[in-house]
């Protein structure tokens, strides 16, 4: 067990060094602020504070984990080895910098809560933050950090026995329409006939799905059902229950061929709930959504992802709080790949309003499919992926990919994407 001394133990404090050392490093950790017990301690150990008390492993503190609220930080993003970090510490600490403070700002999205300006679906953008505008959004530096700090301790002792995590994959499949041409209603498909009136080719391919001669585009279920049978992980597949609206435009949540999919998915996959744009701004609808997916799937709801991968912080965690879901899949960026909250382990949410650690746990994504849509060729696309997982693999983390059943379809748009979600899956074996 490591013991960290501190003058003062704060709840940030807290979840900032359980994430580090407990999450991505796997050593237990405790803290205290008395002396006594830390010179007692036999194992591992370190103090945390603007001083030293003598000549143990130390690192220098910033004062973010003892403060409280919001504050305009000054922060300076500096190389580090082949990486970045910020809040220099100075020549005694063992570190550099303060990667505990560092990784609490990046962590609780901080940046966040700031002023900033949202894109058109009311969205944090990654140009908008640190980590993009000082070139090290594509790393997950506080997996990094942690590796970096792992071997500072392994230096100062030697006899203890570090524990060794394992890569994973955790795939997300985004099911916002299930079907594009089936299972739509009367109104819905005579729209949809006199919109493809000019387009031969579409309008007889609707006609041969809706008579049952050719698959839809969208039904791609029987392929990642197959993938998930020889998968090393369970695939994590949100559908989307909401009413038609501007934003959410699936078929009937209440029609039974819907019902009978979602339920057969769920023999395989972890099924959760998409939840809807309106929902978003509407804990009634939320909760509405929620229980109609618990009827479904005939058990609670764990697992929910956003519409547009959208989030309002720290609103948005606290209404899955309040209605006792678990665990989050929205926190990422769907244009840009990276690490939006700095790290490629899954991590407890931090309300900074008011100061605590939620059991609400943050499933971070690093890719979205349509993230490499704007890179041209296969190559291009399969290189800037396998450059992702090696980033990953190196600290043993999670790598979390989101797709779409539509993006296994045979539209040109998503041409190579089945060969680029085989690789990934591919990687857990390598």
């Amino acid at each position: 067990m490591l013991l960290v001394y501190t003058p003062k133990i704060t709840s940030r404090l807290k979840y900032s060094f359980r994430h580090i050392c407990t999450r991505i490093l796997e050593i237990p950790v405790q803290f205290t602020s008395k002396v006594e017990e830390f010179i007692a301690h036999d194992s591992i150990k370190m103090s945390y504070a603007k001083q030293p008390l003598s000549n143990e492993f130390y690192i220098k503190s910033h004062e973010l984990l003892f403060d409280h609220g919001l504050s305009d930080i000054d922060i300076n993003v500096l190389d580090w080895d082949d990486t970045k970090c910020f809040f220099v510490t100075g020549e005694r600490s063992a570190l550099p910098f303060d990667i505990f403070s560092a990784a609490f700002y990046l962590l609780s999205r901080y940046e966040e809560y700031l002023p900033h300006v949202k894109d058109e679906y009311g969205r944090f953008t990654a140009k908008e933050s640190l980590a993009y505008n000082n070139d090290f959004l594509h790393q997950p530096v506080i997996d990094i950090w942690a590796y970096k700090f792992r071997k500072k301790l392994k230096e100062t002792f030697p006899d203890y026995q570090f524990e060794e995590r394992t890569y994973k994959v955790q795939t997300v499949i985004d099911v916002p329409v299930a079907y594009y041409y089936k299972h739509k209603g009367l109104m819905r498909t005579i729209g949809g006939t006199i919109k493809d009136i000019f387009k031969f080719k579409k309008l007889y391919q609707r006609y041969l799905v809706l008579f049952n001669v050719k698959r839809d585009p969208y039904n791609t279920f029987k392929w990642i059902i197959n993938k998930q049978k020889h998968a090393n992980h369970k695939f994590s597949v949100f559908f989307l229950i909401a009413e038609y609206s501007t934003f959410d435009k699936n078929i009937n949540p209440n029609r039974k061929p819907f019902v009978s999919l979602i339920k057969s998915v769920a023999d395989y996959c972890r099924v959760g709930l998409k939840v809807s744009f309106l929902a978003l701004n509407d804990e009634v609808i939320l909760k509405q959504e929620k229980l109609r997916m618990e009827s479904i799937i005939n058990r609670d709801l764990e697992i929910s992802r956003n519409s547009f991968s959208k989030l309002n912080l720290p609103t948005t965690y606290r209404q899955l709080l309040d209605l006792e879901i678990s665990e989050d899949f929205s926190m990422g960026y769907v244009n840009d790949l990276g690490f939006r909250a700095g790290t490629c382990t899954p991590f407890l949410f931090y309300d900074l309003d008011y100061e605590v650690q939620t059991p609400l746990l943050i499933n971070s994504f690093c890719l979205m499919d349509f993230s490499l849509l704007k890179i041209q060729s296969f190559l291009d696309k399969k290189e800037t992926l396998e450059k992702l997982i090696k980033q990953v693999k190196k600290v043993n983390g999670t790598f979390t990919p989101v797709f779409h059943n539509y993006t296994f379809s045979d539209d040109e748009r998503w041409k190579d994407f089945k060969q680029l979600f085989n690789i990934i899956l591919a990687s857990e074996h390598e």
